[in-house]
């Protein structure tokens, strides 16, 4: 076995992609600060986390972190180090001295994406199981990440319309099928991430959530279009709320190219209006008055584990 600091040399590109990289104006200025972790576990197993010690590991928790989203939040300070074991190797997360002073660091047992597999309808409900595969990568905006795969497993997304579809711009949907979800969630913004540092562009396929303003993220998402301009690409991501979780694999081959397109809402378009969604009758009227509205059917984040795939 290599020593620890060939490890780390090692893990350091890993490290920087699983746990992201914050900007200088929220970074910890002195190495005597205090930083509040919070270890989310993405793994299919709990996991149990360690602080690294000159001499010995001292488990960090009574129990460990339950898996599948599982979270315990840590007080440290920089140039602390922490390990977890999974997959039969020794995983290492460090607190450098820019780490901000509230932090989210996502597990993944030494990958750097998260896979979600969704089947749609396609053609105005003329045809269904269409696929579409997502990346999450944690590291971009590890709260919108987390907070996507969350949904993603309290099945959120089943059964979703897929209402704003406006080709060479962006395809957007989010608004739950379930009243006391959709209005629940609505009003539950998560915290914006910072912005990478490196910056990550834009291209079709991107995705990220569709806020109103800072600290506005709720449930809406929307997809980057094939063809859009690269001006408009340019400008995706610009506002703190758009940080990218993610991408759609092969997207001018997937799924999304057949979504009937009933365009952009009003006042910009004739499509449908999202606060009629919203409403108690929102997906009635969606039928009424957009019958041939495709839907999302289900999606499933899937995990490979030493060679094979499970559905979490």
């Amino acid at each position: 076995m290599s020593s620890k600091l060939s490890r780390l040399v090692n893990f350091l590109p890993i490290l920087l992609h699983v746990t992201g990289i914050y900007s200088q104006e929220e970074a910890v200025s002195s190495v005597e600060g205090q930083v509040k972790l919070t270890f989310r576990n993405e793994l299919p197993e709990p996991i149990e986390l360690f602080w690294e010690g000159d001499t010995e590991r001292i488990v960090q928790h009574h129990e460990p972190i339950p898996a599948h989203g599982g979270e315990i939040e840590v007080t440290t300070y920089p140039g602390h180090t922490f390990s977890y074991d999974f997959g039969g190797e020794r995983h290492f997360e460090e607190t450098h001295e820019n780490t901000a002073s509230t932090f989210i660091k996502v597990l993944l047992g030494g990958k750097t994406d998260v896979t979600v597999k969704c089947t749609t309808t396609g053609n105005g409900r003329q045809e269904s199981g269409n696929e579409l595969t997502i990346k999450v990568i944690p590291w971009w905006s590890p709260r919108g990440a987390s907070w996507f795969l969350q949904l993603v497993r309290i099945g959120y997304f089943d059964g979703v319309a897929l209402n704003r579809i406006v080709p060479g711009f962006l395809s957007q949907f989010g608004i739950g099928a379930n009243y006391e979800k959709r209005t629940e969630y609505r009003h539950q913004p998560i915290p914006d991430d910072p912005m990478p540092d490196p910056p990550v562009k834009f291209h079709p396929g991107m995705m990220s959530y569709a806020g109103s303003g800072p600290d506005s993220r709720t449930t809406e998402i929307f997809i980057v279009m094939p063809d859009t301009p690269q001006e408009q690409l340019d400008y995706f991501g610009t506002e703190t709320w758009e940080t990218p979780f993610g991408f759609v694999e092969d997207v001018e081959d997937s799924a999304l190219a057949r979504w009937h397109a009933y365009g952009d809402m009003p006042p910009n378009g004739e499509g449908p209006d999202p606060h009629m969604i919203y409403g108690e009758k929102g997906y009635e009227y969606l039928e009424q008055e957009f019958p041939q509205m495709d839907y999302i059917e289900k999606c499933v984040v899937v995990e490979i584990e030493l060679g094979t795939t499970e559905e979490l």
